[in-house]
């Protein structure tokens, strides 16, 4: 028997679940096939969502209508917005997250989500009419076909598990990996390689000495990864669970080292790149050899449960070194763990073979998402798995693309990376990624996509209603900042009491909160309007005030830089037919197909004379 749908999304981790719930919303009927319908976006690494850059690519996903900020929200055991001290373009919202109640709230929305129907099964196949994907064939022998399949296995190609000399098969531990599509794509030509990735060992708290560590609270107001009005876990609740902080010491930095010769980081049995900015604890020592201490964090994993993940000690090592070094650790001296650290070598797609939509170019009706194209981290997963499954929905509807620029979104920067730089390890967002990060913050997602979305039918009415309130009350009170003024003897008090210097006549107080030791919301309480205004209204409102100057360099550089975002090469382009192109460029261009000069551009061997010979061919 053959079952047919629209869509097949391969793989129920955070860049699936984004995938097929986007894809159904829009209308397409959608199968979800999974391993296992009990752990859908597991955090098989950190029990947290957001941190830097990665917190804004949530609220991103959110305003576009995708579920990651909600379902965070549900899951919220902690808040802390991130690198308050810098500039808004820095501030980045983060959630320490009950793990279990995470995956349970995912797979109650997918359950719940009309065209969208879950599977448990392993894909083992694709089905093929000439080169084009047409469906699946599964482990039990079930075969499905669909106008698009989007491929979101995570770690599970090929994955192998390690943990000093022992290595056995898995994607995560206790559970398999798949074989059979690597090899298969690969025989079509598709180019592979390896990754590895590593997690650290299970905490159990009842075991350690809390009170020998640093306590690390969340925010005394905690916000919201979503832009919707719903109220999270810890604002129902009215409590927060502690992290805690501590440091590794020369003891244990000489217990490790006296594994090192058993490591298969070191030995040679790990040939995948690892990541440059999570490295394992050994790769640590290497690396920095001078260094007496590494930081350290302890995160709760649940709120019924005493599982921490300790944070910054991932490793491959034996399980006695690691033990012998973690009862080093002050505070750990009698620790007991429910798992231990293991590293997982995968396989990986060069991402430079994709489109915009991130649709391999060379194999029709097929798209791959998450950590299959060398990227690290939920978030960027869900990123991926989101534009997938719009775009799969709307190729098969034969609409025109939705592909984000870098000055729309850090998931345009994100995906533009990807197809034209490639990855030569996993691949993480940071703020210093984005140009336009002062343009890109996490306060104003919604404002920059959810416009967007809507008018493809994925944001709802009711978000995009809410979105525009929200702006219309900020530009009402910016206006009002703008024209009304404030008296010296009404505002000195307060601007004495912040550091301030005084004024002696009337200001207005758009002015007065340009200061940077000035807030205004406390300036609002000095001369109230008569409305009250959200928070997120007046924070919206004090940071185009503040950073106006900076704000408007960027649009217009944005502006300048939209020529060549605008100016597309057609598909299939002869770049042999152009004289005055460098060698190298030509083998560039021909094999990453930039889609417009702006992401040609951005290629490594591509010089500024190569764009000025393709601005008279293709400039208007």
């Amino acid at each position: 028997m053959e079952l047919r749908y629209d869509i097949i999304v391969v793989g129920g981790g955070h860049a699936g679940c984004e995938a097929a719930m986007a894809a159904a919303t829009l209308g397409s009927s959608v199968l979800l096939v999974s391993m296992d319908l009990r752990g859908f976006a597991r955090m098989s690494c950190n029990p947290a969502v957001g941190g830097i850059a990665k917190g804004q690519i949530v609220r991103e996903i959110d305003a576009l209508g995708g579920w990651s900020g909600r379902i965070t929200d549900r899951a919220t055991l902690q808040f802390r917005m991130l690198n308050r001290s810098k500039g808004p373009a820095m501030w980045s919202p983060r959630a320490q997250c009950d793990k279990q109640a995470f995956s349970a709230n995912w797979r109650q929305v997918l359950e719940n989500q009309p065209n969208l129907q879950l599977y448990a099964d392993k894909a083992t196949e694709f089905l093929l009419d000439g080169r084009r994907i047409c469906g699946i064939r599964t482990l039990t022998g079930a075969t499905f076909r669909a106008g698009a399949v989007i491929l979101t296995v995570g770690t599970f190609l090929g994955g192998k598990l390690f943990i000093g000399q022992h290595s056995f098969e898995g994607g995560r531990i206790g559970e398999q990996s798949s074989h059979g599509l690597t090899e298969q794509l690969t025989a079509l030509g598709v180019r592979s390689a390896r990754m590895k990735t590593g997690t650290p060992p299970r905490i159990d708290i009842h075991s350690v000495d809390t009170a020998a560590l640093t306590l690390q609270e969340g925010d005394e107001c905690p916000q919201r990864f979503s832009y919707l009005d719903e109220p999270s876990a810890i604002q129902h609740s009215g409590k927060q669970m502690p992290c805690y902080i501590l440091h590794t010491n020369s003891a244990v930095h000489d217990a490790l080292r006296k594994g090192f010769n058993q490591s298969p980081l070191f030995t040679g049995m790990i040939k995948g790149i690892g990541p440059r900015y999570c490295p394992s604890i050994e790769d640590k020592l290497r690396v920095f050899p001078d260094n007496d201490a590494h930081q350290l964090f302890l995160e709760p994993q649940g709120a019924a449960t005493s599982e921490y993940y300790l944070q910054g000690f991932s490793s491959s090592l034996p399980l006695d070194v690691q033990m012998e070094a973690l009862h080093r650790i002050k505070g750990l001296e009698n620790v007991r763990i429910f798992k231990p650290a293991y590293a997982v070598e995968y396989d990986f797609f060069d991402p430079t073979q994709l489109d915009a939509t991130l649709r391999l170019r060379d194999l029709e009706g097929l798209y791959l998402a998450g950590q299959v194209n060398g990227t690290t981290g939920y978030e960027e997963a869900a990123a991926q798995g989101i534009i997938a499954g719009i775009n799969a929905h709307l190729a098969l509807q034969e609409k025109e693309p939705f592909i984000l620029k870098r000055s729309d979104a850090y998931i345009g920067v994100l995906i533009d990376d990807l197809m034209t730089k490639g990855v030569d390890e996993p691949y993480r967002m940071f703020t210093s990624r984005a140009e336009y990060r002062i343009l890109l913050r996490q306060d104003n997602a919604d404002k920059r996509l959810t416009g967007l979305s809507h008018a493809i039918g994925l944001a709802t009415e009711e978000r995009y209603a809410r979105m525009q309130r929200k702006y219309e009350a900020a530009e009402s009170l910016e206006t009002w900042c703008n024209t009304t003024n404030l008296t010296a003897v009404a505002a000195n008090p307060y601007l004495e009491s912040r550091g301030s210097a005084k004024i002696t006549d009337s200001r207005k107080v758009a002015d007065l909160a340009t200061r940077p030791e000035v807030n205004l919301s406390d300036l609002l309480e000095i001369v109230p309007r008569g409305t009250k205004e959200a928070a997120e209204v007046v924070e919206s409102v004090e940071i185009n005030i503040k950073y106006r100057g900076y704000i408007d360099r960027e649009i217009q550089l944005a502006q300048k830089v939209s020529r060549l975002e605008n100016l597309v090469i057609p598909e299939g382009f002869d770049f042999d037919s152009v004289s005055g192109l460098t060698i190298e460029c030509r083998q560039k261009l021909k094999r990453y197909r930039p889609r417009t000069l702006a992401q040609a551009s951005r290629i490594s061997g591509v010089s500024p004379s190569d764009i000025a010979v393709l601005l008279v061919r293709f400039g208007r």
